[in-house]
């Protein structure tokens, strides 16, 4: 990932990440195919982000 060669470790803001939360990287080719791939669903999403927070912070804690 550029920024972190060692892979973005989880509860770690994203470097591209930009102020009003929108991916710096999305047109570019550069872009993680992790992030490409990721289904922005709503049950990972929630209704904003304190809920998006929790559900994924649940779902790496279940993955881990």
């Amino acid at each position: 990932m550029p920024g972190l060669p060692g892979g973005k470790p989880a509860g770690v803001r994203c470097p591209h990440l930009t102020d009003d939360l929108h991916c710096a990287l999305y047109d570019d080719p550069r872009r993680p195919r992790v992030c490409a791939s990721f289904p922005a669903r709503p049950d990972h999403c929630g209704a904003g982000r304190e809920e998006a927070l929790a559900l994924l912070a649940a779902l790496e804690e279940a993955t881990r």
